[in-house]
């Protein structure tokens, strides 16, 4: 192969390798819509009939800790490693071991929600959004 074909063939990966990278986040940004809209309309039940919203606590990321946050809300998972706010807002609850954050606590950061909770993890450990936010209404 020529250094120009090895350069175009090269550039033809590159721009194969983006497209598919927009065309990954596109789908992620469309079920992260899906998922929001699944949180919405829980909210708007939940706050007018319940459940009532806790405050929530995240761990370390090896169990071993819980450490306050300012977040008031439900948990998704028994685990208590998935929550939303009462905002409307989705955290993951997981957070690297701390001694500082025992005594202050930690301010985790909202991501955007997936359709399924734990999606590629083991099997059984993950959830359908819309199956979890019926389990916390108790459905």
């Amino acid at each position: 192969m020529t250094d120009e074909k090895a350069a175009r063939w090269r550039e033809e990966r590159r721009e194969a390798a983006a497209a598919h990278g927009e065309l990954l986040a596109s789908r992620q940004r469309a079920e992260s819509a899906q998922a929001q809209e699944q949180i919405d309309a829980f909210l708007r039940r939940a706050l007018t009939s319940g459940p009532s919203p806790e405050p929530l606590a995240a761990r370390s990321y090896d169990g071993r800790a819980r450490y306050k946050t300012p977040l008031v809300g439900w948990y998704l998972r028994r685990d208590e490693t998935v929550a939303i706010d009462t905002d409307g807002k989705f955290y993951v609850l997981t957070v690297p071991s701390s001694l500082a954050a025992r005594f202050r606590g930690v301010t985790p950061e909202p991501s955007a929600p997936p359709l399924v909770i734990g999606a590629g993890g083991k099997d059984g450990e993950s959830i359908d959004m819309s199956q979890a936010l019926a389990r916390v209404l108790g459905g």
